[in-house]
């Protein structure tokens, strides 16, 4: 049997009384990234007269993808690239930050229940200063004996995404009949991960329960999956070692320390705050280091302190139109060098 490592998720809460919590998988302080798979928050089903929903007002990313997939419910997503877009169930919305962009993510006014996963990709040092993008991707259900699944990138069970990447990749969400057994196809040079998101399944015989994350080492050409009892839903991520170190602070990802400091500098000097204005609600989380050994959680942008009156000049980042929301500031620095991961 092929060796499994589990990963068991962390609450993650996005500030506030009223707090949406997510249920973070990736970092962690011994696995960093599945290929170039490096962030990956799970929320809901969430009741959103409850938790308020999603509001993640304007802040700032370099050197990575951001990859938006929804089981239930409807986000807008807008952009400092010019785009605006619905991220709906079934549907892929990939952000390129490259050199830099910020955007916003508000959950539609229509939406009831929400219920997703949003996830990272870091891109190579090749690729890190490419300029901003958007692309928007609805793919086919592919259904076999037991199984259907929707490839978003890379390709699997014959079908391939058209979305290009800077590495390889695969992801794909895939619906298991109760106890079905099913054989992928797989590259034996790439890494691989499953997070169940509801049911239970044996990976290469090793169970991965609901919300954990199961990782396989390079190697296995096929990947057996049998589920549980119940209806079993799934992402498969993949993709080869990165092979690369990589900083992440905040929003930021970069090959160095004084990298991301940049960052933080230029987006900071675009934040401006009216003179006399009084400081919103301080119910933001904190930003110390998390349990990933020097990783700081990932500031909710719907919660952290946002001063009142503040608005963005033009700079590195952009300015997201159409977006009344006020602009998240950056968190401060550790009082410590950031440390290299991968």
């Amino acid at each position: 049997m092929t060796d499994l490592e589990v990963l068991t998720p962390r609450d993650v809460p996005l500030g506030g009384p009223r707090a949406m919590t997510v249920r973070r998988t990736l970092p962690q302080r011994h696995r960093s990234l599945v290929g170039a798979w490096c962030f990956l928050d799970h929320y809901g089903p969430d009741d959103v007269a409850e938790t308020g929903g999603m509001v993640v007002a304007p802040h700032p990313h370099t050197g990575l993808q951001t990859v938006s997939w929804l089981f239930t419910g409807e986000i807008e997503h807008r952009d400092s690239a010019g785009n605006v877009a619905m991220v709906r169930p079934g549907e892929l919305n990939l952000m390129t930050a490259g050199h830099g962009i910020s955007h916003s993510e508000v959950s539609a006014p229509t939406t009831t229940v929400l219920h997703g996963a949003q996830l990272w990709v870091a891109l190579p040092s090749s690729a890190r200063d490419t300029g901003p993008g958007f692309v928007h991707h609805v793919p086919e259900p592919v259904r076999r004996e037991g199984l259907e699944a929707r490839v978003f990138l890379g390709s699997l069970l014959g079908v391939a995404s058209p979305v290009p990447t800077h590495t390889p990749l695969l992801g794909a969400e895939l619906l298991l009949d109760p106890g079905a057994v099913v054989t992928l196809d797989v590259d034996p040079a790439f890494e691989h991960a499953v997070l169940v998101d509801a049911g239970s399944v044996a990976l290469e015989g090793g169970a991965v329960e609901r919300d954990e994350l199961g990782y396989l080492a390079p190697g296995p050409s096929g990947l057996e999956l049998r589920a549980g009892q119940e209806p079993t839903r799934l992402l498969l991520l993949g993709g080869p070692p990165f092979g690369e170190q990589v900083v992440m602070w905040w929003n930021f990802l970069g090959s160095s320390h004084d990298e991301v400091v940049a960052a933080r500098e230029a987006w900071q000097a675009q934040v401006v705050a009216d003179e006399g204005a009084e400081d919103g609600p301080e119910d933001g989380p904190e930003t110390h280091p998390d349990a990933a050994g020097g990783l700081p959680e990932r500031p909710a942008a719907s919660q952290r302190v946002v001063p009142a009156g503040t608005d963005v000049r033009p700079g590195r980042f952009g300015i997201v139109p159409g977006q009344p929301l006020p602009p998240i500031p950056a968190p401060p620095l550790p009082n410590a060098r950031l440390r290299a991961r991968g």
